[in-house]
């Protein structure tokens, strides 16, 4: 354990901390008035999360691993119920014992999806793994692509059908990136080497590329939404939420590519 230990958990926590709170709350608005119990559940939901994000705020890079490792340990188990807790909605919805809920199918899937991944960190980062191998940048894509194709088509679903022109712009950027999804599926089943670190740079600079362009988009989604500019029912805090997540994929494509130029780095000097 280490400082560098410290540090990726403290990221990683409270970026998905707040993320888990606020799927608790759109769940919650997704529910009907005499959905009692679960709107009860996501409330507690949201409390949990919102202790774990200021715990996580409360702690810094001096605090002692071992602390930090424990925590890790308790967000776990917090991350976990909400899985399950997602799940549980999930299968109400698809069994049509919800009828009239706003909560999406795909929406709440991809909510639990996104606990999952949350959840799978925790366990890594506590078993040591901080450096992604080359499988794991490309598994790592493959879940934050899916993710972007999903909010792509949540917006494109919430907006007004008479705001035409950026609904079509949603829809475009679904297509899009569900064409980027299966060309990293592709290279997933390929399983490319260390060796072949010049092909995972084109995918992440592709991918880098049509990010950004969503992310801008979402931006301007965002700011025309908090300034009351374009009709739809998307929650301001949903239009940031999807924005953040956005920028979190930017941010984990510039790690993984200083990765792979510490590796170009480490090859040339074995070769000298």
């Amino acid at each position: 354990m280490s400082i560098e230990f410290v540090a990726r958990s403290l990221d990683e926590v409270r970026f998905w901390s707040r993320i888990m709170k606020e799927h608790s709350l759109f769940l919650k608005l997704g529910f009907r008035c005499e959905d009692t119990q679960l709107i009860n559940e996501a409330n507690q939901f949201y409390a949990l999360f919102e202790a774990i994000e200021n715990k996580a705020n409360g702690f810094n890079t001096n605090t002692d691993p071992r602390t930090i490792q424990h925590f890790n340990s308790e967000v776990h188990t917090a991350t976990s119920h909400i899985w399950v807790f997602k799940r549980k909605i999930l299968g109400l919805i698809l069994r049509c014992q919800l009828p009239g809920a706003n909560n999406f199918p795909l929406l709440v899937d991809h909510t639990s999806r996104e606990a999952f991944y949350f959840r799978n960190r925790l366990e890594e980062l506590n078993s040591g793994k901080l450096e992604p191998l080359p499988d794991a940048i490309i598994t790592e894509n493959v879940f934050f692509l899916k993710i972007m194709a999903d909010h792509a088509k949540f917006i494109s679903h919430l907006l007004d059908p008479s705001e035409r022109q950026l609904v079509e712009q949603a829809r475009g950027f679904s297509d899009d990136f569900d064409k980027l999804l299966f060309q990293a599926q592709d290279l997933e089943h390929m399983k490319p080497q260390s060796q072949t670190v010049p092909l995972l740079d084109q995918f992440l600079d592709d991918n880098r590329v049509s990010v950004k362009s969503l992310r801008d988009f979402k931006q301007t989604a965002r700011d025309l939404i908090n300034a009351c500019r374009i009709k739809s029912i998307i929650h301001p805090l949903l239009a940031d939420h999807v924005f953040r997540e956005a920028e979190r994929f930017l941010f984990i494509i510039d790690m993984f590519e200083q990765h792979l130029e510490g590796n170009k780095v480490d090859v040339h000097q074995l070769q000298h």
